[in-house]
């Protein structure tokens, strides 16, 4: 053991909310609710989704917490949903509101990154499985050991971490703000919102169908592998496909060149379409649509950019058959019209609109840079592997 250092239980240091709120309680009412969904997996609370236990019509069930609280998620420990908050409320019955116990013992901040570390989590996950669901109890949550360090070292530590937590809060600020001007322009050049309206009204309308063609072309003689088996999802466009997600016999599966797009007809109206940005081709499933642009009528980084504006969901969403789930087929895509200019517009626009997403890009590598080495730093400050040189308590 490193010196100074001690291993304790969690459940010595904090205490965790054990009684819920009187529902009648007026006050209640108008206080924010807070659930596993408004927690960020690695850390952090989304305070824009919050909304009022009055608001939510959600009242009995609760815990209520302070600004001096830790909010941590009891279900599904591996997704690591732990918030500090500094305004009181109330939060629902799947989350633990927890306490420093003494702040001549532990310091709430310190705490915070204990819990939000790789080891803890792991241990956390592993003790979830104990009670047959995903979640934590709390028997198991207060057991779990950790490294703590006298309260100076502790105080400087969280102090360290917490100026990687503002560069990355900054950085994700940064991002959302390119994110939306990157919307606008999308609108602007598109389809000529504000100052471009008249130019895009002289656009001509045309089909998707006939500047776009279907491809349907199967893996029949196995000429790829297993590997490159790729699903299509709204939020990270084409990803691996998981392997017990994969059939046997794999020849059925559709190829899926470069620049083409792929999509799940039962999807596409959440987000579910996505062009193959690499330069080789891969496969997907045999139950999804594939087609490509055609030369000379729509660039496929242009039709990229349509469909992951507003107006490209909403008239997915008015299309499409079946009565239980919207089922999309190319059919279905190909009847849309869009006002599309000529090829030498088009490259123009593509232009912009491609250097604003290529911010977005360098930014998002820049996070994910700062967030690694502030994983790694964590694990370094956290075991007393680095030492720190703090104040004499």
């Amino acid at each position: 053991m490193i010196d100074g250092w001690k291993l304790k239980p969690l459940g010595d240091l904090v205490r965790i909310a054990s009684g819920q709120v009187d529902p009648k309680d007026t006050d209640v009412a108008n206080k924010f609710s807070v659930g596993p969904e408004n927690l960020r997996s690695g850390g952090g609370l989304d305070k824009l989704s919050l909304r009022t236990a009055g608001q939510l019509e959600q009242i009995s069930g609760k815990y209520e917490f302070d600004k001096d609280a830790i909010l941590y998620s009891k279900i599904r420990p591996n997704l690591n949903k732990i918030a500090l908050v500094d305004f009181d409320g109330i939060c629902s019955a799947d989350m633990y509101p927890i306490w420093v116990r003494d702040a001549q013992q532990a310091v709430r901040d310190f705490v915070f990154y204990v819990m939000n570390s790789e080891r803890f989590v792991a241990d956390a996950t592993s003790r979830s499985f104990r009670t047959g669901l995903p979640k934590i109890n709390r028997p198991d949550l207060e057991g779990i050991e950790v490294f703590i360090p006298p309260v100076s070292q502790q105080r400087k530590i969280a102090e360290i971490l917490r100026t990687w937590d503002e560069t990355i809060e900054k950085l994700e600020v940064l991002r959302a703000l390119k994110a939306r001007r990157l919307e606008a322009f999308r609108d602007e050049l598109l389809f000529g919102a504000r100052g471009n309206a008249r130019r895009s009204a002289d656009w001509p309308l045309r089909r998707l169908g006939d500047v776009t063609c279907e491809l349907t072309t199967r893996n029949n003689d196995m000429v790829l592998a297993r590997e490159l088996v790729m699903g299509i999802t709204n939020s990270r466009g084409i990803v691996p496909m998981r392997e017990q997600t994969i059939a046997d016999d794999i020849s059925r599966y559709k190829l899926l060149p470069p620049r083409a797009f792929a999509y799940n007809p039962m999807r596409i109206n959440v987000g579910s379409i996505a062009m193959n940005g690499d330069e080789q081709t891969v496969l997907v499933s045999p139950d999804y649509v594939v087609f490509a642009c055609n030369a000379g009528g729509i660039e496929a980084d242009y039709l990229d950019h349509i469909r992951q504006t507003r107006w490209w969901l909403h008239h997915v969403n008015s299309g499409g058959t079946g009565s239980v789930r919207q089922r999309t087929y190319y059919d279905d895509l190909a009847a849309l019209h869009l006002p599309l200019p000529e090829p030498n517009e088009q490259a123009a626009i593509i232009a912009v609109l491609n250097s604003a997403k290529a911010e977005i890009a360098a930014t998002e590598r820049m996070l994910d840079v700062i967030a690694r080495q502030k994983r790694g730093l964590m694990q370094k400050l956290l075991t007393g592997e680095w030492r720190v040189k703090a104040e004499a308590d």
